[in-house]
């Protein structure tokens, strides 16, 4: 691929710094936000497809044992995070003050630092396979499934964890809609691969997981492409990847807080799973399949929120507070309107939705029981979003941190000790609703505690 002598692209640099700085707030919001958007659309279809396919086997285990892997991709989200949400960060705020070579360097630095990363994560998953998956609670014929999905997705996490650093970063120059061509294409592939090597191959949970790899490499090699050719501010450039300590600080500060996010839902996740394995696989795979409908609505609202960062990041370093205020004001408002609606459209058809994956009498009840159960916390997980991303976006790590830690991490284990203890069973699936009102409180405070909202409103 060619670092130099790229095609001269000064006009879209020139309509990506008026996309930041003069068009108006909601199309620009949307410019942004849409490809993202539309782009985790595509991945959700792909999820469902994936739980689709695999729900189709009829075989409880066999669910219950993807399910139990779920925050083994989540902690790969979250370490792609590290270096994409923290370099998007920094470089957002860098072209916002036009030092663009500075916010190239990190993105070479962070796409390099990513591919290390995943390479480590591979060997010591490998390595500790059979420790991992039992403190994930499988046992029996779950472990065997779980064991199939675990082993290929351990050697495929060098690329899920690449994909996370140009999908952030590609927004930071407004190039969102090739973001969204590498999301679309990796998510395609994987719903085409899933059948034939679950099916006609006959390879169950490990042909699921082999799909979701190969998707993420397809995805990879797009984005290292049209990085190459299209880019003017993004470099996959080694030669590029020195930056000074005091860059790698700024990159990491944002960086782990966001990390840990991930983490803590990978955590959130496995605890819940944990809770609810007492009860029977058939409730961990409601779980999992209510888990993934209930996506429908969290993920396009994560999406609004990240497809923002830029935007934030930008007219912060700018110091444009009229703009920014607008921006966050808008952000907001989307958050609530997709939380009401989307949220009110799953309540009704909670039912039909968990059927579509598994035509099981018992599991149709307690999946659209669960969640109903999930679905009153979406209008504080919007809040929640909009804090967070704002924090990450203007480069305060501490309460970056403290919200990282609470709304799947500490504030969720408290609340699913509690509710579990007392309440049992119907404890346990009331946790996460519950943990999402005081991570919203809990954001609100901070907000003010950190006299950010003065700082904007000055």
């Amino acid at each position: 691929m060619r670092f130099l002598n790229k095609p001269d692209n000064s006009r879209e640099h020139e309509n990506s710094n008026a996309l930041f700085e003069t068009v108006p707030v909601p199309k620009a919001f949307m410019t942004l936000a849409l490809p993202v958007v539309l782009s985790k659309i595509v991945s959700l279809i792909y999820n469902m497809a994936d739980t689709f396919f695999i729900a189709r086997t009829g075989d409880t285990d066999l669910v219950a044992g993807v399910s139990i892997c779920a925050p083994i991709f989540l902690l790969m989200v979250s370490l792609g995070d590290l270096f994409g949400l923290g370099g998007s960060s920094v470089m957002s705020r860098l072209f916002g003050q036009h030092k663009d070579e500075e916010g190239k360097r990190v993105s070479s630095f962070t796409f390099y630092s990513a591919i290390a990363t995943g390479i480590l994560v591979a060997a010591i998953m490998l390595l500790l396979r059979a420790p991992i998956l039992r403190m994930l609670g499988a046992d029996g014929q779950v472990f065997h499934f779980a064991s199939q999905y675990y082993t290929w997705i351990a050697l495929g996490a060098p690329f899920i964890i690449l994909t996370l650093i140009p999908a952030n970063q590609l927004r930071t120059e407004g190039l969102a809609n090739i973001a969204m061509l590498g999301s679309v294409a990796g998510s395609i592939v994987n719903i085409i691969l899933d059948p034939i090597f679950i099916f006609g191959l006959h390879m169950g949970a490990g042909g699921a997981a082999i799909a979701t790899v190969l998707g993420n490499v397809v995805t990879d090699i797009i984005y290292a492409v049209c990085i190459s050719r299209k880019s003017q501010k993004l470099t996959i450039d080694p030669r590029m990847a020195r930056i000074s300590p005091a860059a790698i600080g700024a990159v990491l500060a944002i960086g782990l807080p966001s990390s840990i996010n991930n983490l803590m839902n990978s955590f959130g996740t496995a605890l819940l799973n944990r809770s609810l394995i007492v009860y029977g696989a058939d409730k961990v795979a409601a779980m999992g399949i209510a888990s993934k409908v209930n996506m429908l609505v969290t993920m396009i609202m994560i999406s609004f929120a990240f497809g923002a960062q830029a935007l934030i990041g930008y007219n912060y370093g700018a110091k444009n507070k009229k703009r920014l205020r607008e921006v966050i004001k808008f952000d907001l408002t989307v958050q609530m309107v997709i939380a009401f609606a989307g949220g009110g459209i799953l309540m009704i058809s909670a039912p039909q939705m968990i059927r579509l994956f598994m035509n099981d009498p018992a599991i149709m009840e307690t999946g659209a029981q669960i969640l109903r159960r999930m679905l009153p916390g979406l209008p504080f997980a919007g809040i929640f979003l909009v804090c967070s991303t704002l924090f990450m976006s203007a480069g305060k790590s501490l309460p970056t941190l403290i919200l990282s830690l609470s709304r799947q991490g500490i504030l969720f284990m408290i609340v699913l000790f509690l509710l579990s203890g007392i309440f049992g069973y119907t404890g346990v699936i009331t946790a996460q609703p519950t943990a999402d009102f005081l991570s919203a409180l809990l954001g609100l405070f901070l907000l003010k505690a950190s006299k950010m909202d003065n700082e904007i409103s000055s």
